[in-house]
């Protein structure tokens, strides 16, 4: 199992590497994460919603997602409440104190399908959640320590060092562990180093004789490393300081609202050489652009509130006469009708908010979620377009009489009279390179350059990740913690008669 110091210190990068170097030595190797909190999923191949952090370490490991990758996942809808899916579906709307009592059903879900896993796989690697220093938490934990206690697994810490205080945060980590955590601590992985790894050897030794606790190695900082963020916006990518290229043409903005979902939607416009891409937070002056671009919510009346209070209708307005283009997903797709209802109080309080009146349709949100992953073609333009789809509700209204995409289940989508603004259920919108093409020439970008491989970029991510952990970590001391599994660890790569190509 891989734990962390504190959030952001490296879990998901670490297992995501280690599942791609498993892999390529033949090891038949999952992802699992007991207990996930985030607004980025992905839909799983059999039908079910989990993190999206493990959807892409799924893939880092040559393998289709599956729910029991991540059984407990919590889709925050305020600061108290979340949604709690259960093996892939919505199981309760719980506020925090609630869900402290519902977790004894959630660890039965998740040493179930960790057995499913453990039996299916040679080696399981389990990513923790937060710090296991939370002691507040200790009781009925599922995410940290006692998880690696119920299934009897060892444990690696990571530590951030970019941030500082590295030394403190593995000393003061293990000091507020329980006794039997203490020993289940097989010791230090240090991450984002940058620098002579040489003149950090000095800490490293007094580390490891103070604790009595290995280091397992020093992770290089990865300069310009492309990884699907877990949940929130990259720490990379702050609101206000991206999209600042000069040579930029398409000038596409998106605004950061509260409960903004699956925003790794606009990691191929984010990426792309001719898009000034930015993000507004909630300090920031809206500026002139070309394409605004409504995200995901999963609290859209919420967020909708939050954007008419910022000014965000009038600007719509505004930037809809002088020539603009807007497009919106999923929720960002029911705030430009005239309503989203919430009759059953599916996300806050039961009620209807006026939407801004760009699409002719109107929404009702409902219990039972659309999950489907899809491909099809863009109806208003011939090129192919792939994704999936994660929403509660039914839109309704004569804008669907213009369909945005064409899909096996049926027309996805609306347009308006005019043209200028489109809204579809379908995140991944921007990924293949055609349909991201198509959409940005209706936005207005004249000339488009040779733009990233977006799916080569994913790949070169998780190689990069392999490589750093394959010359950072001490293989043997790693394979010796996964038992016999592990041994093929120690053999030149490739040498393994097993390939990821060959598993299910």
């Amino acid at each position: 199992m891989i734990q962390g110091t504190t959030s952001d210190a490296g879990k998901s990068a670490v297992v995501t590497g280690l599942c791609r170097l498993l892999a390529r030595h033949g090891i038949r190797v999952a992802p699992f994460k007991p207990q996930n909190m985030a607004l980025n999923s992905a839909v799983a191949s059999d039908g079910g919603e989990i993190g999206r952090a493990q959807a892409v370490q799924a893939r880092a490991a040559g393998i289709e997602p599956v729910t029991d990758m991540n059984p407990v996942l919590l889709k925050p809808t305020g600061d108290r409440n979340a949604q709690v899916i259960v093996n892939g579906y919505p199981a309760a709307d719980l506020d925090a104190r609630d869900y402290h009592a519902y977790k004894r059903i959630a660890r039965a879900a998740t040493l179930e399908a960790h057995a499913r896993l453990a039996a299916a796989y040679d080696v399981v690697l389990v990513e923790g959640a937060g710090s296991p220093a939370e002691i507040n938490l200790r009781e009925n934990d599922i995410a940290n320590m006692g998880f690696a206690e119920a299934v009897d697994c060892p444990v690696i810490l990571v530590g951030d060092i970019d941030r500082g205080g590295v030394f403190a945060q593995f000393v003061g980590t293990l000091a507020l562990l329980s006794a039997s955590e203490q020993a289940r601590l097989s010791g230090f992985l240090v991450n984002r180093f940058r620098g002579d790894v040489s003149l950090l050897q000095p800490g490293l030794d007094w580390l490891e004789g103070h604790t009595g606790k290995k280091v397992y190695g020093v992770l290089p900082y990865l300069h310009g490393l492309y990884l699907e963020a877990e949940d929130s916006l990259s720490r990379d990518v702050a609101p206000a300081e991206a999209g600042t290229d000069p040579d930029a043409t398409l000038r596409v903005i998106v605004p950061a609202t509260p409960r903004i979902s699956n925003h790794t939607d606009f990691d191929p416009l984010r990426l792309h050489p001719q898009v000034d891409f930015r993000y507004i937070g909630p300090g920031d002056a809206i500026p002139p652009c070309d394409l605004v671009v409504l995200p995901g919510s999963k609290n859209t009346r919420g967020d909708l509130d939050w954007l008419r209070e910022r000014g965000w209708a009038a600007y719509l307005q505004r930037h809809l006469r002088y020539g603009g283009r807007v497009i919106g997903i999923c929720g960002g797709f029911q705030m430009l009708g005239h309503a989203v209802h919430d009759p059953e109080g599916v996300e806050g309080s039961p009620g209807s908010t006026p939407g801004f009146g760009l699409l002719d349709i109107e929404t009702t949100l409902a219990p039972d979620k659309q999950l489907r992953r899809v491909s099809g073609r863009l109806a208003f333009v011939d090129a192919p377009v792939s994704g999936y789809e994660i929403h509660a509700g039914v839109t309704r209204g004569e804008g669907l009489a213009g369909a945005v995409a064409d899909l096996p289940h049926g027309p996805d989508g609306a347009r308006s009279a005019d043209e200028c603004v489109l809204g579809t259920y379908l995140h991944g919108l921007f990924d293949e390179s055609t349909a991201r093409d198509a959409l940005l020439h209706w936005a207005g970008l004249a000339v488009s350059a040779a733009a990233p491989d977006y799916e080569r970029m994913r790949e070169e991510g998780f190689d990069r990740l392999a490589d750093a952990c394959a010359e950072a970590i001490d293989r043997s001391a790693l394979a010796a913690l996964l038992g016999p599994a592990g041994e093929a660890l120690c053999a030149p790569e490739g040498s393994a008669t097993e390939t990821t190509d060959s598993r299910g």
